[in-house]
């Protein structure tokens, strides 16, 4: 039932540091965006199964029997946006760039570097070889996003860095970032290109549906963006605070949902919860000490703040891997304990306090240090704030801009932070937690943190076939990162919260089973012109439109029903 048409307008919190797909500064969430909207890998991963079956610019595909060489067949329809052929080539000086350290992007070596050189063995066909035999590594090479040979061999990484920190190279995709569509600091805008080579194969018929997506720039205000929805100058919102869910999305304050123009839907998945909370720079006083860092778990007051802040619509955090298989229901439970806590700031060595009541060790140094925040996070920061305080714990807060922020994570430049960051259905640990990352700039081991048995079990996860096995793996790696403990576990929920102007159409199951999020938007839905018409003229005479459940559950039932 899909068409095409139209814009769907969207707000972003920051504007990116680059519009590069990698790169120093490049893992944003709206670089990821641009990414899988603007170019394509080899294959994709099936949305039920999530199994990479599902062909892009290869359409054929053959693994040898070891399991450690791949070859791909390039579809010789597929094209660059100024008309040139994609083939083998492009595939190579991809991988070359990806591994050219002057990128500053070490994650990119880590993940790619698992392979030998790969192969044009045609214009068509390329083959590469894992130099280990490795579950994930199909995958990672599958998806690994292709550019354009005749344009990255032209330069080296730093050269690619500044020259395309801002502009693109011509790219396969559906959609295509255009050099006078990006307003600095403002906005930016993505178009669908009517000459996308693949744009009548069925696996991409009914999805970008959307002639143009527009992100418009609202910088440290979390208001705004609320408010621009309830004008019609966004199209939908996902609503993050709790408070506004249940005290300002109801239809006594809000005279669209009362009318049922604008729908609010609770929306459940399978898409793991990610990891949230207080993330510690261990490299720097004082959260080198592993005591300090469990004192903070002890006095984060996570239940409090959800009964009386986020009307009890989460549930406490315990793992990196919540919401997943691989999940260690037996890690230790971090709840608020003033006993507890204070017990391990004596072991740090803070007893007494100095004349304005902060924690002082035996060398007179206070228990003092600084947070970045975005001015939007002020009202989750400061409760914490005042809790520390009364226990001797004296934690600042700084207003910074986003864009600021990201960069001083990414140079250690930091002591505590608010981390938030979705999770995997197969959670990626190396990234986060492989030692020799721990030293390196521009990588998301932001903590510091290092493990030898972390390091022997990341190489056993990664070489596991076998789900079980692998679980198994990933539970202990969960427990040794929660017990070293380099994140003071926040609060959890299962569902998006949605508000959105009925003009759209949408699959019966909204969003993607292990997506569900603004991904499922921009891919799957569609300004429905019926829905649109009938949507303004109710407006024009204030009349009702039908108004559904506020809780979506097609895929907890779709669960049921196939186990």
């Amino acid at each position: 039932k899909a068409v095409k048409g139209g814009t769907l307008h969207d707000f972003a919190s920051r504007f990116p540091a680059t519009m590069r797909l990698f790169g120093k500064e490049a893992n944003y969430l709206e670089n990821y965006w641009i990414e899988i909207l603007c170019y394509e890998s080899l294959l994709d991963l099936h949305p039920l199964t999530y199994q990479p079956v599902v062909p892009r610019l290869a359409s054929h595909w053959k693994i040898s029997e070891d399991k450690k060489k791949f070859w791909f067949r390039i579809n010789p329809e597929a094209r660059w946006s100024d008309g040139r052929r994609v083939t083998s080539e492009d595939v190579v000086a991809t991988w070359f760039l990806r591994m050219d350290e002057t990128i500053l992007d070490p994650s990119q070596q880590v993940m790619y570097g698992k392979f030998e050189e790969p192969v044009a063995e045609s214009m068509y066909i390329v083959s590469v070889i894992s130099n280990n035999v490795l579950w994930r590594n199909f995958q990672e090479f599958a998806g690994m996003s292709i550019l354009p040979a005749y344009y990255v061999d032209q330069v080296d990484g730093s050269e690619f860095l500044e020259k395309y920190q801002f502009s693109m190279m011509p790219n396969s995709g559906a959609y295509i970032l255009k050099n006078e569509d990006i307003v600095n600091q403002e906005s930016y805008k993505i178009s669908r290109r009517d000459d996308f080579w693949a744009k009548d194969l069925i696996q991409n018929r009914y999805r970008f549906n959307f002639d143009a997506i527009s992100w418009f720039v609202i910088k440290d205000n979390a208001t705004l963006p609320f408010e621009k929805l309830k004008k019609g100058e966004f199209d939908f919102f996902e609503v993050n605070r709790s408070a506004r869910w249940v005290e300002d999305c109801v239809p006594e304050k809000i005279k669209a949902i009362e009318k049922g123009w604008l729908k609010k839907h609770r929306i459940f998945s399978d898409k793991p919860t990610g990891t949230g909370g207080y993330g510690f720079n261990m490299r720097k006083f004082p959260f080198n000490d592993k005591n300090i860092r469990y004192a903070f778990g002890f006095l984060y007051d996570r239940e409090e703040m959800n009964e009386k802040m986020y009307y009890n619509e989460y549930e406490m955090m315990h793992s990196w891997f919540s919401g997943t298989m691989y999940e260690n229901e037996d890690n230790p439970k971090l709840l608020f304990n003033a006993d507890s806590a204070m017990h391990y700031l004596k072991l740090a060595g803070f007893e007494k306090r100095n004349d304005k009541g902060i924690l002082i060790n035996r060398d007179g140094t206070p228990l003092s240090f600084t947070i970045n925040i975005q001015k939007t996070s002020a009202y989750m920061v400061t409760p914490v704030q005042n809790k520390l305080k009364q226990y001797g714990v004296d934690m600042q807060i700084v207003n910074m801009d986003g864009t600021t922020q990201w960069k001083n994570l990414q140079e250690r430049n930091f002591t505590i932070y608010l981390h938030n960051f979705t999770g995997s259905v197969h959670p990626r640990t190396e990234e986060w937690f492989r030692s020799d990352l721990a030293d390196m700039n521009d990588n998301n081991n932001f903590f510091g943190f290092k493990n030898e048995r972390v390091d022997q079990l990341i190489k056993e996860y990664n070489s596991e076939f076998d789900l079980q096995n692998r679980i198994k793996i990933g539970k202990e790696v969960d427990q040794i990162v929660c017990d070293v403990h380099p994140l003071s576990f926040g609060i959890k929920r299962l569902y998006r919260r949605l508000l959105f102007w009925d003009k759209f159409g949408y699959p019966e199951y909204m969003v993607d089973r292990f997506v569900g999020d603004s991904q499922s938007v921009f891919f799957l839905w569609w300004i429905d012109p019926q829905k649109e018409a009938r949507l303004e003229k109710a407006m024009q005479s204030d009349a009702h439109l039908p108004v559904s459940d506020v809780d979506f559950k097609y895929w907890p039932e779709w669960n049921k029903n196939n186990k």
